[in-house]
């Protein structure tokens, strides 16, 4: 079933807008059924839920989040098309709370004749938290079943009740294969793709293509067809994209990385994990990623400070020596040249003893300290700096190390209740890394 919308409709290709070159590629290749849908078989694969609940039209309120071009749009367009409720997109980019009070009460008029609404919410995320409460009780209701897309996660960016009446749908970024399928079909379809133009694609070009892409069908087919047009035609009518037309044609690859986002979160992680393994090779290539998609490298550098005390500490003391001395040349010396210090400091990082007994122990004491609240410091440990305090008894019993060298194995330096606590414990090495 067509879908529509009083407003506009943001799924339905206009028939004379076919045409090769009236609308983007990606737009004019956008599945009309599940059968053209190529991708996310783990979630709308023949036979799963959510795609049997789009078929049967029995839909209920869902949050599509993925990467951008991973198919968010694309789905809400093919519930357009199975749903006999009033589908009805809208963006959170280009509307607000009034055009939203209309096409609520919109809805609520269907809803008194039996009509239901199904509401498409693009970039959700981009209303603030206070504009996602307006939702909540119509989504309640029944008012309106609402399909929400956002690149951001939800955890973060939408509010807990909102996220509890909605189910929410995981996308990832589609495979090389499933790019690749893509690229052939754009290649291939005279009708709606690329075909009239006889594209001849080298395969290292189709590979490089695919890499392009970056898990993006838009991005991918966008970069096709720019390219496409810049490929000379042979004598034969054909037209041949190779390597060398792509370094002419495309100057950099642009990287899928949000400096604020979740993405930013994963990169760092991976590398921590990867210095925390013991993996210079691991580390080196997610420093890359970071690097290659922007990242400030003074939030590189800070956290290898942390990482040298943090999961190093006394196995190598020198660590954090080195961790701070990178610190220090990448605001001496700046990106591009920096990166040399941050690969440096990574591999010898990546390759130290890992040992953190005194990160745990601090973690430990700060437990007892909350469990057992403001202990009293024992009276052999104050300092008695008035005659009453030493009438007190502060400072008696304390054995001073340097005139009783046995005093610092047996005198307590903690409260009564905790007496004989063990907050550090350091890790013995193996035999073979005392070899190395």
């Amino acid at each position: 079933m067509p879908a529509h919308d009083a407003t506009g409709d943001l799924f339905a290709v206009p028939r004379e807008a076919t045409a090769v070159g009236r609308v983007p590629l990606a737009e004019r290749l956008r599945p009309r059924s599940f059968d053209d849908l190529v991708g996310q078989d783990e979630v709308v694969g023949l036979g799963r839920p959510l795609r049997r609940a789009i078929e049967e039209d029995r839909l209920s309120s869902v949050i599509f989040w993925g990467p951008p071009g991973c198919g968010k749009t694309t789905l809400a367009g093919l519930v357009a098309q199975y749903t006999k409720s009033e589908f009805v997109p809208f963006s959170a980019v280009t509307g607000g709370i009034p055009e939203l009070r209309e096409i609520i009460k919109a809805a609520e008029q269907r809803r008194a004749v039996g009509r239901a609404t199904t509401l498409f919410v693009d970039e959700i995320h981009r209303f603030n938290k206070a504009q996602q409460d307006a939702f909540l009780p119509h989504v309640e209701r029944g008012t309106v079943v609402l399909i929400g897309a956002t690149t951001e996660n939800p955890s973060f960016e939408l509010i807990a009740p909102l996220l509890s009446r909605s189910l929410v749908v995981v996308l990832q970024p589609l495979t090389a294969e499933a790019l690749g399928a893509i690229l052939d079909r754009a290649v291939a379809d005279s009708e709606r793709g690329l075909g009239s133009l006889r594209l001849a694609v080298q395969p290292a070009a189709r590979t490089r293509l695919i890499a392009f892409g970056n898990g993006d069908a838009r991005s991918l087919l966008t970069t096709l067809e720019f390219v496409a047009r810049q490929a000379p035609v042979g004598r034969d009518g054909t037209r041949t994209i190779d390597e060398q037309l792509l370094d002419t044609a495309l100057l950099a690859q642009s990287l899928r990385y949000d400096k604020s986002g979740e993405e930013h979160y994963n990169l760092v992680s991976a590398y921590i994990k990867s210095l925390r393994d013991s993996d210079p090779d691991g580390a080196l290539y997610w420093l890359a990623r970071m690097l290659e998609g922007g990242e400030n490298p003074r939030f590189i550098a800070r956290r290898m400070v942390i990482f040298a005390s943090e999961d190093i500490g006394n196995a190598d003391p020198q660590a954090l020596v080195v961790a701070n001395a990178v610190a220090q040349a990448v605001e001496f010396v700046g990106l591009p040249e920096a990166q040399i210090n941050l690969a440096h400091g990574t591999t010898y990082l990546a390759s130290r003893q890992k040992d953190n007994a005194s990160y745990i122990g601090l973690q430990e004491a700060r437990r007892d300290v909350r469990q057992h609240g403001n202990l009293g410091v024992p009276l052999h440990l104050r300092n008695a700096v008035t005659s009453l305090m030493k009438e007190m008894g502060y400072v008696q019993g304390y054995r001073y190390v340097h005139d009783d060298p046995t005093a610092r194995s047996d005198q307590s330096h903690l409260p009564e209740p905790l007496k004989g606590a063990c907050y550090y414990r350091p890790r013995t090495p193996s035999a073979d890394e005392e070899r190395d």
